[in-house]
């Protein structure tokens, strides 16, 4: 098989989450420790970084992995799902893996794919492993795809782990409580390996000390121990100022991922960086300054209050729950905008009721659909959103839409583009 035709392969004969939804997730680890140990164990050949959490885990990922190639370490970096191009999953400082890596290895793990029979997740986590293990990275970033404790990335024992927060996301799979779908994202932690809890919230905190307690490993709350002490947002980017709990110090950052949630983000990886420091890992504070400002052109990264036209302003954000929803609402009103113009897909497994109620009845909506089984059909769309008073019309793909918007907007006004990872995807740039 060429390369196009083991794509084909991949997305058409595996179970494929980000497709047909739930019956894709398997909550068993089996297959994936099955895959790895027919190629040799190749998670036990590198040190590792597990993030997990409901929002913010694949920008505290991009930077922690940006931080980590820019102090001279050849890094791994593990994300899903992609955007635009299925190699964006896996990285090795920024370049993503080779078109030849998946060509051979899939037609090495065919025999093991045709016994097992494992969904595509379990296949890329696979890949990941061997990939990473056979170009010898010193440390490799992993992404939690779905919870965690159930997660196929789970089968790793990580320098540390990370748990960004906890939200509204994927009940019908990982609980339908704060308290229940933490436990599920605490599963990443391991015996006596340090983990960051990016945000404490009353709810789940006694979750993560539990689980730390019978883990025996050090807990840190992020941000009980930095804060942000002034932010400002210009030229698209953010400079944050940072201060040390109980200090009168404050450290400047410059983000080159300019949403302000983003905030949030760069204190849980201030403390990761520092339980790493502690560990033994060189990572100056100068270093660290020097990658926040470019970690989009060091990883890859997109879709994160991502500008990509002016005068009107077209943003893309792949926020898609409640809590994403509420971020981008709060970004938009730091911006300077005649009308607000919002194209949105949504998927049929998410809780659409929650994300409809956050959204402003003032703005013009535009409702489309990514192209995959998953997606929730537009006109469907439209009709809940209208019992919220939310209007606008129905496209039938995200650039028919954009289309729309952009012939409707003045220049002054503000166009943004969320609700679906897969909506986002399709955007041609």
């Amino acid at each position: 098989m060429n390369y196009a035709e083991t794509l084909h392969y991949l997305f058409t004969r595996l179970p494929m989450f980000s497709r047909i939804g739930a019956a894709a997730y398997k909550k068993d680890l089996t297959n994936t420790v099955q895959l790895c140990e027919y190629l040799g164990n190749p998670q036990h050949r590198f040190k590792t970084i597990h993030i997990a959490g409901t929002n913010g885990k694949g920008s505290t990922s991009h930077m922690l992995a940006a931080i980590l190639q820019t102090a001279g370490y050849k890094t791994g970096l593990y994300t899903s799902p992609h955007l635009r191009d299925f190699r964006e999953r896996f990285r090795i400082n920024g370049a993503m893996i080779e078109e030849s890596f998946v060509v051979d290895f899939t037609r090495r793990i065919q025999p093991a794919i045709d016994a097992i029979e494992p969904s595509f997740f379990e296949i890329t986590v696979a890949m990941t492993f061997d990939y990473f293990a056979q170009n010898n990275v010193d440390i490799a970033v992993i992404e939690t795809g779905l919870g965690g404790r159930l997660d196929s990335t789970n089968i790793i024992t990580p320098e540390l782990s990370i748990i960004t927060n906890i939200g509204w996301d994927h009940m019908n799979l990982l609980g339908d409580t704060l308290e229940a779908i933490a436990f599920e994202k605490a599963g990443i932690i391991k015996p006596r390996i340090p983990a960051v809890i990016g945000e404490t919230a009353t709810a789940t905190r006694q979750v993560f000390e539990r689980v730390a307690q019978e883990t025996q490993s050090p807990l840190f709350f992020a941000d009980q121990l930095r804060y942000v002490a002034d932010w400002k947002y210009e030229h698209h980017a953010l400079q944050v100022q940072v201060t040390p709990t109980g200090t009168d110090e404050r450290i400047a950052y410059t983000l080159d991922l300019p949403g302000y949630y983003q905030t949030k983000n760069l204190i849980t990886v201030l403390e990761a960086v520092h339980q790493l420091q502690q560990q033994g890992w060189h990572i100056p504070t100068a270093t660290v300054q020097q990658a926040l400002q470019q970690v989009k052109s060091l990883t890859g990264l997109h879709g994160r209050w991502e500008v990509i036209h002016r005068n009107p302003a077209v943003v893309l954000d792949v926020g898609h729950n409640e809590d994403g929803i509420k971020q981008i609402l709060s970004q938009i009103e730091l911006t300077n905008h005649h009308h607000l113009h919002i194209v949105i897909g949504m998927v049929k497994d998410k809780d659409v009721e929650k994300v409809l109620l956050q959204l402003p009845k003032e703005a013009t909506y535009y409702f489309t659909k990514a192209q995959i089984p998953r997606a929730l059909p537009e006109d469907q769309l439209a009709t809940q959103a209208a019992t919220h008073d939310l209007h606008g019309h129905t496209y039938a793909d995200v650039n028919t839409a954009l289309k729309a918007a952009l012939h409707r907007a003045h220049k002054d006004d503000l166009i943004v583009v969320c609700g679906s990872v897969f909506v986002v995807g399709e955007v041609n740039l």
